[in-house]
């Protein structure tokens, strides 16, 4: 269920989620564990052009950041398609700018995932209104079936976070030749 303040992780009321969407915003500590914890460090990006162009950009600094993280294939891949999704959403439907927060979270692990725009737009991008019909409307369905929960948050002047959480495990590490294996 995706809303603004109050968060689900699908359906159920959640303390975790509540936390999030406390903790998500805008600028350098915009997400939980950019205080100095021992968690790998927050990663937010430059200001992303507000064109289409960005989603992929967007998934590739994702990219680096999760091998960074190292973060398990199959969970990178759940990561990249929920970026491409919420980058897409912006372009498609708020103002500029447009902010990507990635945070690891020790608990689960997880990924924490915060998309940052100006807030909604008084029209639909040119980009959606250039496709078909049938090419909309399944991002919110991916993301639902992807995050664990997800929500957005309005901030002062405008902008708002939307942000979902994904379990993202650790690459299990190649083994060794002395692993006998």
């Amino acid at each position: 269920m995706y809303c603004s303040q109050s968060l689900s992780p699908r359906g159920q009321t959640s303390a975790a989620c509540a936390t999030v969407a406390g903790g998500v915003g805008a600028g350098t500590d915009a997400l939980p564990g950019s205080t100095g914890d021992d968690r790998p460090a927050d990663y937010m990006s430059p200001c992303l052009a507000h064109r289409p162009e960005s989603v992929g950009l967007a998934r590739r600094l994702t990219r680096s950041v999760l091998r960074d993280w190292r973060i398990d294939e199959s969970a990178a891949t759940s990561v990249l398609l929920v970026v491409s999704e919420l980058v897409t959403n912006a372009v498609q439907y708020a103002r500029p700018p447009l902010y990507l927060h990635l945070s690891r979270e020790a608990a689960g692990p997880q990924v924490l995932i915060g998309i940052t725009d100006g807030g909604r737009a008084a029209r639909t991008g040119d980009w959606a209104a250039s496709c078909a019909a049938e090419e909309h409307g399944r991002g919110m369905s991916i993301i639902d079936a992807l995050a664990t929960c997800y929500g957005s948050r309005s901030h002062g002047l405008g902008l708002t976070t939307h942000w979902a959480r994904l379990p993202a495990p650790d690459a299990v590490p190649a083994p060794s030749p002395s692993d006998g294996v």
